[in-house]
């Protein structure tokens, strides 16, 4: 059994979405890889909420080397995927690429761990139909949209899929994935 760990990702990501995940599950044992639509130095960003605005806020955040362009990947190589947000999954959801990886996890039952703005990804594959998810707040209707029962909690399981709204909730998610993996796919 495979204990590689897939996080698909591009420029302006959230920046703790990625990293958060990536570093837990090194932590747990697991290899990780970064995939990108190509093989680059990505820049993410860095989302906070301020006083007085109706909305979030953006700053350059960190940069990071992604392992392999989407074109490269072979899904059955990996245990699972991580798709974090930020505005990365607005333009990744239209690469073809993607799509596929996606949906090969879907297929197989993978487990899948979204947060924030990366459940667009998974509705643009149709993987949400009949799923509960959970999501960054503003994308309830889109979650409905694809089919999905949304609720508004920082962790959210439908069998093999984990969700969370954002990075403050990334200990319950977190949690919730390391769970579902040590069942899946145990580190060795």
């Amino acid at each position: 059994m495979t204990t590689k760990i897939l996080i698909v990702t591009g420029d302006a990501a959230e920046s703790l979405e990625v990293l958060y995940p990536y570093q837990r599950l090194v932590e747990e044992g697991y290899e990780v890889h970064i995939a990108a639509p190509s093989r680059k130095q990505l820049r993410f960003v860095v989302h906070d909420f301020e006083p007085g605005f109706d909305t979030y806020t953006e700053k350059p955040g960190y940069t990071w080397p992604a392992d392999l362009a989407f074109s490269e990947v072979d899904a059955g190589d990996y245990a699972a995927v991580v798709i974090p947000g930020g505005r990365a999954p607005e333009y990744l959801r239209n690469d073809g690429e993607l799509r596929k990886i996606l949906k090969a996890f879907f297929d197989a039952d993978k487990p899948v761990a979204q947060i924030c703005h990366g459940p667009l990804l998974t509705a643009a594959i149709g993987g949400l139909e009949g799923r509960r998810v959970t999501a960054y707040p503003a994308l309830e209707l889109d979650m409905q949209a694809a089919g999905a029962t949304f609720k508004d909690a920082e962790a959210v399981v439908d069998g093999t899929l984990v969700s969370a709204r954002a990075w403050p909730d990334h200990s319950a998610w977190m949690r919730a994935f390391v769970e579902l993996l040590r069942t899946t796919a145990p580190p060795t």
